[in-house]
C-alpha cells in the first residue's frame, strides 16, 4: 500500500477551489518553497481530496495518465503555471493592487476552453450546469479556472486575503464579521504569532526587571 501523500492531507482553508489550489505550495517566491504537488498523480489526489474529482473520475484520469505519461507531465506543468497565475492574480487583489493583464488573459484562455465542456442537465429543482464526461487530462485545471472566474466576478472578490503569518502566503476568503481576519488558520499561523508575541513580551519584561 502506498504511503499517504501530502496532496491528500493538504489543508483546505481558502474558501474557494481556486484559492485552495493556489495554496498547494507555500512561500511561492522563496528559493525552497514547501511543495504539495510533485507529479500529475499528486494533482489528481489533491483534486479527489478537495472534492472536485469523484473517485470514479480519479481512477479514469489516472488510467489516462498511465497510458499517456508525456501528455500527463505536460498537463501537470501547465497546472503549476495556472497555480502561479492564480497566486499572482489573487495576491494582487489582496494587496489592493491592479491585476496584471497578461495574467488575466492566461486565466481567461484556460476558462474559455473549459466552457466547451459545460453541459446543462435536469436537476431536482429544474436545471443545473455540470461537466461532460470527456476523459481529458485537463479536467481539473478547467474546473479550477472556472472557480477563479466565479470568484473574480463575485462580491467575495473583495474579501480575498493573504495570511500575515511568518513564512506563510496562503490565500483565503475573509468571512469574519468585521473582515479583519489576518491568519489562514488560528490553530497554526494565529497561535504561532501569539506565541511569538508572548515570547517577545517575556524577554522585554525580563530585561526591564
Amino acid at each position: 500500500m502506498d504511503e499517504p501523500r501530502e496532496s491528500e492531507s493538504h489543508r483546505l482553508i481558502g474558501g474557494e477551489l481556486c484559492l485552495d489550489f493556489a495554496n498547494t505550495v507555500n512561500e511561492h517566491m522563496r528559493p525552497s518553497p514547501h511543495e504539495y504537488l510533485f507529479d500529475y498523480r499528486d494533482m489528481l489526489l489533491w483534486g479527489r481530496h478537495a472534492g472536485v474529482l469523484s473517485a470514479e473520475e480519479f481512477g479514469e484520469l489516472l488510467g489516462e495518465a498511465t497510458r499517456h505519461p508525456r501528455q500527463a507531465q505536460a498537463v501537470f506543468r501547465r497546472g503549476l503555471e495556472l497555480r502561479e497565475t492564480l497566486f499572482r492574480v489573487f495576491t494582487a487583489l489582496a494587496a489592493g493592487s491592479r491585476v496584471d493583464e497578461n495574467d488575466l488573459e492566461r486565466l481567461g484562455a484556460i476558462w474559455q476552453v473549459g466552457q466547451a465542456h459545460l453541459r446543462l442537465f435536469h436537476s431536482v429543482d429544474g436545471f443545473s450546469l455540470g461537466w461532460d464526461d470527456e476523459p481529458s487530462l485537463e479536467r481539473l485545471a478547467r474546473r479550477v479556472a472556472a472557480s477563479a472566474i466565479h470568484l473574480l466576478t463575485s462580491p467575495q472578490m473583495h474579501q480575498v486575503r493573504i495570511c500575515s503569518g511568518e513564512h506563510c502566503d496562503w490565500l483565503f476568503i475573509d468571512t469574519s464579521r468585521n473582515h479583519l481576519r489576518r491568519w489562514c488558520s488560528m490553530d497554526e499561523c494565529g497561535n504561532r504569532a501569539k506565541m511569538q508575541r508572548r515570547s517577545i513580551k517575556q524577554k522585554l519584561t525580563a530585561t526591564a526587571g
